[in-house]
């Protein structure tokens, strides 16, 4: 579970400056429309789905724009032409950057991303030269303090959890996606509730980086989320303690 918790400790920081954001809104439709396209409009049928509007619920996204964009997604109400990318890149220190993408135009998108990995010491790479290490999991994070560590661990490993990982403020609950709903169901009837749940892609193994080339990796992730048509950008590169405490501050 190399690099998970770390990556982790990471998104959980990022999700709460990323709630704050206005754009936020169009990148959460977005995502539920892709998924009611690709499983239905029942999110008890629709995993995906599912999370996608807890996504929604948790950035405060009123309930009537979560349901026009279902029901954009189903064919209901006309909606634009949108596609799933993956764009894979490296970042400096030779970091992975694995990035998931949706937009309705994907000849404006491809040359924009390359451009925020360029202008920034990167680059943009060739299919499956980055994808190949990563995987996709369940993720939650829990905040820390009140919680009780053993009861965290056997609630949650009993929901199918792969790993329990303490990360800074937070601890960093893992497991296959098709666990996703079992894990947030056992965690909140316990009365553990998480701060943040996705299903994203972490990686198997991280490049240790320099100070140096931790914050500029830091930089290309924060530009590429800002882009409205990035849903995610991951990396493998592993920060040092300096730089994470920088993040925290």
């Amino acid at each position: 579970m190399a690099g998970h918790s770390h990556w982790a400790g990471i998104k959980h920081k990022k999700a709460v400056v990323d709630a704050k954001r206005v754009k936020v809104f169009g990148k959460l439709s977005k995502a539920i429309i892709v998924a009611a396209r690709h499983g239905g409009g029942d999110p008890a049928a629709n995993l995906s789905l599912r999370y996608a509007i807890d996504k929604a619920k948790a950035a405060n996204m009123p309930r009537d724009t979560i349901e026009r964009a279902v029901r954009k997604g189903t064919g209901e109400l006309d909606g634009e032409d949108i596609s799933e990318l993956t764009y894979e890149g490296y970042a400096p220190g030779g970091a992975g950057i694995l990035i998931q993408a949706v937009t309705d135009n994907p000849n404006r998108t491809a040359p924009e991303v390359r451009s925020i990995l360029e202008k920034r010491g990167g680059s943009l790479g060739k299919q499956g030269s980055v994808a190949w290490n990563f995987e996709k999991k369940a993720l939650l994070t829990v905040k820390a303090r009140g919680v009780d560590e053993e009861e965290l661990m056997e609630t949650a490993l009993d929901a199918g959890a792969e790993d329990i990982a303490r990360e800074g403020e937070a601890f960093a609950v893992t497991g296959p996606p098709d666990a996703f709903g079992a894990l947030t169901e056992a965690l909140e009837e316990a009365g553990i509730a998480p701060e943040t749940k996705d299903v994203t892609f972490l990686p198997k193994s991280t490049v240790p980086l320099t100070a140096d080339d931790a914050r500029k990796v830091v930089e290309i992730i924060a530009a590429l989320e800002d882009h409205d048509d990035v849903q995610s950008a991951i990396t493998n590169g592993d920060l040092p303690d300096e730089v994470l405490a920088e993040l925290n501050a």
